[in-house]
């Protein structure tokens, strides 16, 4: 019984750390754009990838 009296306010402080990170991240926009970076990855590229270069040829021989 006597752990109560540990854990109760031990969870208290924690309530109230995650209270104020939630209070800050409000606070800094962190929940004002919440779909646009889930889009970008699905909108295509208009330019075409770079062209593949092979390597030079004493990489390829060393080893």
């Amino acid at each position: 019984m006597n752990i109560l009296l540990f854990l109760i306010p031990i969870s208290l402080v924690m309530i109230g750390a995650a209270a104020l990170l939630f209070a800050w991240a409000v606070k800094h926009g962190q929940f004002e754009d919440l779909d646009t970076p889930a889009l970008d990855i699905l909108r295509d590229d208009d330019r075409p990838p770079p062209p593949a270069q092979d390597a030079p040829a004493e990489d390829r021989d060393a080893g």
